[in-house]
């Protein structure tokens, strides 16, 4: 039972921006290639930061409105000095948060919801541009086809993990939704198998309707 990774799921063909680029050309590349950020890297194609329309928005922002109609917004002093800039490295957040090829979707994930990104550039060993994965990209684990997600909770979690006989334990999924049926012995065993199935990629809910075995004491105890 194994994540998908991060290298399988991340944009290969990556859009960057120098980091001498101007700001007109930068405005240009993101409109040219239909994105909404750029990593920008350095001579050695290493992340430095990203440069997205919230940062480009920041001179617009910052500028007087002519009918006076709108107060000018207050800016920190590290806003003011973007608002300013007019390379990519002096309009970019930085420095950039990065993942590694081999990272699980869940790894990822976290770190976004941590950093508060939306994207996160990938790098090799040397820090090197590999790709790039958005949230998007993420969320692709929950197109897996239903058939999918069956097969690896019956043959990867209950057979291979839990050494339950094939038939004892059962997942059938539907958009997503596995609904578990069958007989354990042990009442403890329940939810370990409720919680290893939430760790399929692609599991959106689960419900259980499994019952015990003539020798569990919670059925026992149900039954006095």
């Amino acid at each position: 039972m194994l994540h998908r990774t991060v290298g399988e799921l991340m944009t290969r063909k990556v859009v960057r921006a120098r980091r001498d680029m101007p700001f007109k050309e930068v405005v240009k590349l993101l409109a040219d290639n239909g994105v909404t950020a750029v990593p920008v890297v350095d001579e050695l194609d290493r992340p430095m930061g990203v440069v997205s329309e919230a940062d480009l928005l920041r001179k617009s922002s910052g500028q007087a409105d002519p009918s006076g109609r709108t107060p000018m917004p207050h800016l920190e002093a590290w806003e003011r000095a973007k608002a300013e800039g007019a390379t990519a490295e002096e309009l970019m957040s930085a420095p950039a948060v990065c993942a590694r090829p081999e990272w699980t979707v869940v790894e990822a994930a976290r770190l976004m919801e941590v950093q508060n990104v939306k994207r996160l550039p990938v790098v090799d060993e040397t820090d090197r541009l590999q790709g790039i994965v958005s949230r998007a990209d993420l969320l692709r684990i929950f197109l897996r086809r239903d058939e999918a997600i069956r097969e690896e909770i019956n043959r990867d979690v209950l057979q291979q993990t839990l050494g339950l006989a094939p038939l004892a334990v059962t997942a059938e999924v539907r958009e997503g939704r596995v609904t578990l049926g069958g007989t354990v012995e042990v009442a403890g065993l329940i939810p370990i198998i409720v919680r290893l199935c939430r760790t399929v990629d692609g599991v959106v809910s689960v419900s259980e309707h499994i019952v015990c075995g003539p020798g569990d004491p919670r059925r026992s105890a149900a039954g006095a």
